[in-house]
């Protein structure tokens, strides 16, 4: 069976560690609280009772998609399409058709910016990888509107930054549920981590500052993880709960 993302692809190197897929976490944990469609999210319950463990179940299912052949991917996309519809019906309305764009424009692009953190620049054609891998997921879904490349999608994820995010009464409500589950130390290391990660539109409505004391953190986690040290860096900063998980995670050395 023919694999959904080819073997040696950038997409599996960046989605096959615990720890990148960490950073696309705290990526997409802010842009979720800002999308002016995140009361969908709230509408289940799902989000509000569990937030950490509603987001990374979202990343942990693009991560599956990644490393799924073919076949069982496109049953995976389809479950998705049919979860929603479900909602959908639940609450006698239809998510509007932008929602389903800025989660895959988010995961592109918090695919690429953590990455980068971590490891280094991506080339041109990396970056289309990473832009076409999602690209089928979003075709397979039915989606409208989707750009055809790279390029065609930064103009497009600009407009979605400049006009999908707000900051709102569940903007604030998520980050009070974060910072609970987390605790304090944690939640400033995620705070952190998304003032190193997330487009500047999204700092300056979630107000993150502009001094990142993490970078040079960042620096040492990346010599340890040089040094096959990281582990015990986790054990320390990842809730007992989803340790397990997150070394799981790891199918790229």
């Amino acid at each position: 069976m023919r694999p959904f993302v080819k073997e040696g692809s950038i997409v599996k190197t960046i989605w096959g560690r615990g720890d990148t897929i960490l950073l696309i976490f705290a990526g997409a944990s802010a842009e979720f609280a800002l999308n002016k469609s995140v009361d969908w999210l709230y509408f289940t319950g799902k989000l509000p009772a569990d937030p950490l463990g509603r987001l990374f179940s979202t990343v942990a299912y693009a991560r599956r998609i990644v490393f799924a052949q073919e076949a069982q991917a496109m049953k995976a996309i389809d479950s998705i399409t049919s979860i929603h519809k479900s909602v959908e019906k639940s609450r006698g309305a239809v998510i509007p058709a932008t929602a389903y764009l800025d989660v895959l424009f988010m995961l592109i692009g918090c695919s690429i910016s953590a990455y980068e953190l971590l490891e280094r620049r991506l080339t041109p054609q990396e970056k289309q990888e990473v832009f076409a891998v999602f690209y089928r997921v979003g075709e397979r879904m039915g989606l409208e509107g989707l750009p055809t490349n790279y390029v065609d999608w930064e103009t497009l994820r600009a407009q979605y930054l400049r006009e999908d995010l707000e900051y709102s009464h569940y903007s604030k409500d998520l980050y009070k549920r974060y910072r609970k589950s987390l605790g304090w130390f944690r939640y400033r290391l995620l705070l952190q981590a998304q003032l190193l990660l997330v487009p500047e539109r999204v700092r300056r409505l979630l107000r993150l500052g502009a001094f990142p004391w993490l970078w040079p953190a960042v620096q040492v986690y990346r010599f340890c993880a040089f040094l096959h040290l990281d582990k015990g860096i986790k054990l320390v900063l990842l809730p007992a709960e989803y340790r397990a998980q997150v070394f799981g995670l790891d199918v790229v050395s």
